[in-house]
């Protein structure tokens, strides 16, 4: 199945789980630590109150508030820098994006928008090209795609089908694949930093 059909088909927690799990992997963009966002996966476990989620979303912008300048002394004319400074802005979206409140229809949104956020960003840090358009990459046409946007691709499915097969049982998988995506895309960030000095 699809990238695109699974996000169609995913529940409000599956969704919620996508979007977070894609803004998690791109937490090293955000200047974030590694369990800034660990709250907002508690909120989804089966004991969870959704109304603490905007609560929690709230809080976790005003520890990442001071970001915002981040990547902004970049050398001009630098297309690695310049590439790197859109990653951050995309980053930024998914996270002012997130809804205060976590309803079906607005996760799904905002799961979908993550989605191709987070493609972006990886292409965009990926030193190879990639041929083919964003929206032919999540309906499933993967040739010739290059290795950093494909680990991505892969772990958003993942996320999505462990959640559609166990539920809130599938929460700690998709933090692990999370997690992992996020050590790859904060090592990339800093081999990219050693790069430019």
């Amino acid at each position: 199945m699809s990238l695109v059909d699974l996000i169609a088909q995913a529940d409000e927690r599956g969704l919620a789980a996508s979007g977070l799990a894609c803004l998690d992997r791109c937490v090293p963009l955000l200047g974030g630590d590694d369990e800034i966002l660990r709250p907002l996966w508690g909120n989804l476990t089966e004991a969870s109150d959704t109304a603490d989620w905007g609560g929690i979303l709230d809080q976790i912008r005003g520890k990442l508030g001071d970001s915002e300048a981040d990547g902004d002394d970049e050398a001009d004319g630098d297309s690695d820098a310049d590439g790197d400074d859109e990653a951050v802005l995309l980053a930024r979206r998914m996270l002012a994006a997130a809804p205060a409140e976590r309803t079906g229809a607005q996760v799904r949104v905002w799961a979908d928008a993550c989605s191709v956020a987070s493609l972006q960003i990886h292409r965009l840090l990926d030193p190879a090209d990639d041929p083919a358009t964003l929206d032919s990459r999540r309906a499933g046409r993967t040739e010739a795609m290059p290795p950093l946007a494909a680990a991505e691709l892969r772990r958003q499915i993942t996320v999505l089908e462990v959640l559609a097969e166990h539920g809130a049982g599938g929460l700690r998988r998709a933090l692990e694949v999370s997690v992992e995506g996020r050590r790859v895309l904060r090592a990339v960030v800093s081999r990219r930093a050693r790069g430019r000095k």
